[in-house]
């Protein structure tokens, strides 16, 4: 199921994705007792709870209240999903609902929005509802805190999540690349961004021409193996290979892996969930974040791609002089193409989907693992916010660094070639990795 980006939903449409949207969140969360669910495993990281809550809150706000000037009745629990009055490390202290209180509300603003779709259009006439744009904003903020809950439930504490998984891990392809060989991207001028207005962002428009000098570009994610030798040769330790900001945040940190990296007598293992595994080389690396990133590039004679080089090499194809909505084409995203929609809830091996390569060459561009880029989080050239500033706006600025191409916790329809994330560089229980690039 799909948002189908460009045109038109139907109410039948709507509210079946808004069901599929609903019922992930529920396999998600069905493996958790109450305590679980109200607990603050991580003060990087909200109740999950507080996190269902704001699904409902947010659905209420966009589809009631926008819409249609009503709400459900879920006064008493509004105020305190408001993200900018209550950040994630006060979320614990506040007088979070029960599960059940949480569903009974959950359900009350659904049936409500149910409700109404039989008397307003997803597609009426102004920017919020042309082409069903609020209800796709409203799908893609679940799926994205689907991703979130995911996080946290990396960091849970006590017994380690018990993974609805669902399906088999896929081999590497015979056709695919070495790790660590790199693809020629020949520059010139591309389009970067996007004028979409049924699905994408504020921050992915307008689609605009940027100028390229010619560069490599990895052909898939840094694996674990090329990690190993970056620790190996004491890259946590070579001051040298780190920026003056990275090497004070290692040294406070005291930091020597990747987290959820344990050396053992048997070697490194590395955790999914409830799985501990030896480090398999042909993973690749997750769980790093900008600094650590951008010293493995250091130390391997390469940098980390800008934004434009990343979009640019997902999707743009040079010889048809078009770009892509996915690396592979226009298709929406489907297993077949990359590892994504989260019910593996691990990394797979690079090299598995030769369906999603993109014009480059480039494998895994999408899924597995979001990837650090060296750019700053900003608008482009034309932009304008939309819906509401507090989505990109608040957070344009030389703080958070964007990431680009989602991970294997990214459900199908929140993301694309021009889907830009951002974080701050510290961060690492995002399911964030590497691809490097070098200049021509």
């Amino acid at each position: 199921m799909h948002l189908h980006p460009g045109r038109a939903l139907s109410r039948e449409e709507a509210a079946d994705l808004l069901a599929e949207a609903r019922a992930r969140t529920e396999l998600l969360i069905s493996p958790l007792c109450d305590e679980d669910l109200r607990a603050q495993h991580d003060t990087l990281m909200s109740p999950i709870v507080w996190d269902l809550g704001h699904i409902g809150h947010f659905e209420e706000v966009w589809l009631l209240e926008k819409l249609a000037g009503g709400g459900a009745d879920g006064e008493g629990l509004r105020g305190m999903y408001n993200p900018f009055e209550h950040p994630r490390a006060s979320r614990g202290a506040l007088a979070l609902p029960s599960l059940d209180e949480c569903r009974g509300y959950l359900r009350r603003v659904r049936e409500a929005v149910l409700g109404r779709l039989g008397s307003i259009s997803p597609n009426g006439g102004s920017p919020l509802t042309r082409d069903g744009f609020v209800y796709r904003m409203v799908l893609q903020h679940e799926y994205q805190h689907d991703e979130t809950i995911l996080q946290t439930l990396q960091l849970k504490r006590g017994e380690p999540y018990a993974a609805p998984r669902g399906g088999a891990l896929p081999s590497r392809a015979p056709s695919a690349p070495d790790p660590g060989t790199m693809v020629h991207f020949p520059g010139g001028i591309v389009e970067i961004g996007t004028d979409d207005g049924s699905v994408a962002y504020d921050n992915e428009r307008r689609r605009h021409a940027v100028e390229l000098e010619p560069f490599w570009i990895d052909a898939h994610p840094v694996t674990t193996g090329e990690y190993l030798a970056f620790v190996h040769d004491g890259g946590y330790g070579t001051q040298a290979v780190w920026s003056a900001q990275g090497w004070a945040w290692r040294r406070e940190a005291e930091l020597l892996a990747p987290k959820h990296w344990t050396l053992t007598p048997r070697g490194w293992t590395e955790r999914f969930m409830d799985r501990v595994v030896l480090v398999e080389p042909n993973r690749p690396v997750c769980h790093v974040c900008y600094w650590e990133a951008e010293a493995y590039a250091r130390w391997a004679g390469k940098r980390l791609p800008t934004e434009s080089e990343w979009e640019a090499a997902a999707s743009w194809d040079p010889d048809a002089g078009m770009k892509r909505a996915y690396p592979w084409g226009d298709e929406p995203p489907t297993t077949r193409h990359a590892n994504l929609d989260q019910l593996l809830f691990e990394t797979t091996p690079v090299g598995a989907y030769p369906a999603g390569v993109s014009p480059t060459g480039c494998w895994d561009m999408l899924g597995n693992v979001w990837e650090w880029t060296s750019t700053d989080f900003g608008g482009y050239p034309g932009y304008e916010t939309f819906p509401y500033r507090e989505y990109s706006e608040a957070f344009f600025g030389d703080e958070y660094k964007v990431l680009r191409g989602g991970s294997w916790a990214t459900r199908f329809g929140a993301i694309r070639n021009t889907f830009r994330n951002w974080d701050y560089p510290i961060r690492r229980q995002i399911f964030s990795g590497i691809r490097c690039a070098r200049d021509d």
